[in-house]
């Protein structure tokens, strides 16, 4: 295992919201990541369909966000969320688990850009996408 997946695995594990949402590291690369977050009656938001509600997801993207932060070369060993955007495009099928991949596209001295699709098992309809700006924090 290398070491950035070490330190993300770390960073996820560390945080005690995605370690209750049962967020798990699926990929990690130089400035990437993937986050999968299995259906979980406790985080359903509309109890008619079943549907999870729209703030796990948004977690679940805004982990993976930062995971791919702080995995780009350029970027620094700590961040955090100046802003993120979501557009939700549809509900989340009920059952399915969601996974958020992340691209962090561009770093600059302070702040890095990031881009995320969330899908359930339909790959090819996204349950929701995200851009969001992070802190960029270097060591030193």
């Amino acid at each position: 295992m290398s070491d950035i997946t070490t330190i993300a695995r770390q960073f996820i594990q560390a945080l005690p919201h995605s370690r209750e949402m049962g967020m798990e590291l699926e990929a990690i690369g130089e400035g990437s990541a993937t986050i999968s977050m299995p259906y979980d009656a406790r985080l359903i938001g509309d109890p008619t369909t079943g549907v999870m509600h729209g703030g796990a997801v948004s977690a679940l993207m805004d982990t993976a966000c930062g995971a791919s932060v702080m995995s780009h070369p350029q970027a620094g060993f700590s961040t955090a969320t100046l802003d993120l955007r979501i557009d939700y495009m549809r509900p989340a099928t009920p059952g399915q688990t969601i996974r958020t991949k992340a691209e962090c596209h561009h770093v600059t001295r302070s702040v890095a850009f990031v881009r995320a699709v969330a899908t359930d098992d339909d790959e090819s309809r996204p349950v929701a996408m995200a851009t969001g700006a992070f802190t960029v924090e270097r060591k030193g």
